[in-house]
C-alpha cells in the first residue's frame, strides 16, 4: 500500500485494502477504463490550478486504459457553470462511463465563496443522481492559493485532486457495473 501523501490525508487509493469485520468484506470496483468513454468538465477560473487538475485527471484515465480519443473535455468559465456543462455532457454522451468535474474556488473576503461552492457541489451531485452516472468531484475549495497549489500537485508534497476525482469515478463506474450485473 502506498503511504498517504505528506499532507496527512488518506486519499483512498484503489486496491488499498478492504473494510472487513465479522466475516463481511466491503467490495470495491475494478478501475479499468479500456474501451470506455469519459467526459471531463473543467473550469477556466483559477486556470493555473485547474489546468494541473485537468492534466491529473487525463493522466489517471489514460493510465487506467482509456484512449485519448475516448475522452471528451469541455471547459466552462467558472465553478458555478460546472453542473450544467456536466449535465449536458452526461445527456449528450450516450455510453459515457462517467464524468469528472474539475474546478477551483479560493476564499475571498465575502460570502461569494460559500455560494459558489454550494451551487457547484449541489449541482454536481444532482448530475450524478439524475443521470445515474459516476461523477468524479474534483472541485478544490481552499482558503489560499498555496493550499490550492498543493491540491493541484504544483508544490512539493502536494497531491492532485483531478487525479483523485478521476480515480474515484473509475472505481465507482466499475463497482456500479459489477453490482448491477450480479
Amino acid at each position: 500500500m502506498t503511504p498517504p501523501p505528506s499532507d496527512g490525508h488518506d486519499h483512498a487509493p484503489a486496491g488499498a485494502g478492504a473494510f472487513s469485520h465479522a466475516g463481511v468484506t466491503a467490495e470495491s470496483g475494478p478501475t479499468g477504463a479500456a474501451g470506455s468513454r469519459w467526459a471531463i468538465v473543467v473550469s477556466r477560473f483559477n486556470g493555473a490550478i485547474t489546468d494541473a487538475l485537468f492534466q491529473g485527471a487525463v493522466d489517471a484515465l489514460i493510465e487506467a486504459g482509456a484512449r485519448p480519443e475516448h475522452i471528451r473535455a469541455v471547459s466552462v468559465p467558472g465553478a458555478v457553470e460546472l453542473p450544467l456543462a456536466a449535465d449536458a455532457v452526461a445527456e449528450a454522451s450516450h455510453g459515457v462511463a462517467g464524468v469528472i468535474a474539475l474546478g477551483c474556488v479560493i476564499r475571498g473576503e465575502t460570502a461569494h465563496f460559500d455560494y459558489v461552492c454550494q451551487f457547484a457541489t449541489d449541482g454536481i451531485l444532482r448530475v450524478q443522481l439524475d443521470h445515474d452516472l459516476p461523477v468524479g468531484f474534483g472541485l478544490v475549495t481552499c482558503d489560499t492559493v498555496e493550499q490550492a497549489m498543493a491540491r493541484a500537485e504544483t508544490t512539493p508534497g502536494g497531491h492532485n485532486v483531478g487525479r483523485d476525482a478521476a480515480r474515484a469515478a473509475l472505481e465507482l463506474a466499475g463497482l456500479v457495473r459489477v453490482t448491477r450485473s450480479s
